[in-house]
């Protein structure tokens, strides 16, 4: 499986960004995820849509301001982010995995395959 994530800028506070992730290879992927990493910190999950059904988990800090979707070929999972703040900024990653469980969304250890950063700022 291969990722490649791209869409990030420099927004202002308020504004909206789509980041995508095109999904290619054997996409035999159980979710595909974003995680974002913020300098000095730990990668820290983002959003998960369950590659069959569509279903979509979120973090408590995104909920109601960003969405997770994937078209209907099942090539590209979207990110949209509305009402970015500046504690948004940070390098988004998109990630996927074959065997991963729900419990485990959250963990990076759990993700066999990434994609390369996109760096989204969020000016005040």
């Amino acid at each position: 499986v291969q990722l490649q994530a791209s869409g990030g800028g420099l927004v202002q506070a308020g504004d909206s960004l789509r980041l995508s992730c095109a999904v290619s290879g054997r996409t035999l992927s159980r979710y595909v995820s974003w995680f974002r990493q913020r300098p000095g910190q730990e990668r820290e999950f983002v959003a998960a849509v369950k590659w069959s059904g569509g279903s979509t988990s979120y973090v408590d800090s995104v909920k109601g301001r960003f969405t997770i979707s994937r078209d209907s070929a099942k090539t590209t999972v979207y990110l949209q982010m509305n009402s970015l703040k500046p504690e948004d900024t940070a390098v988004y990653y998109c990630a996927a995995d074959s065997r991963i469980i729900m419990s485990s969304l959250s963990s990076p250890h759990a993700y066999a395959y990434w994609g390369q950063g996109t760096l989204v700022t969020v000016s005040s």
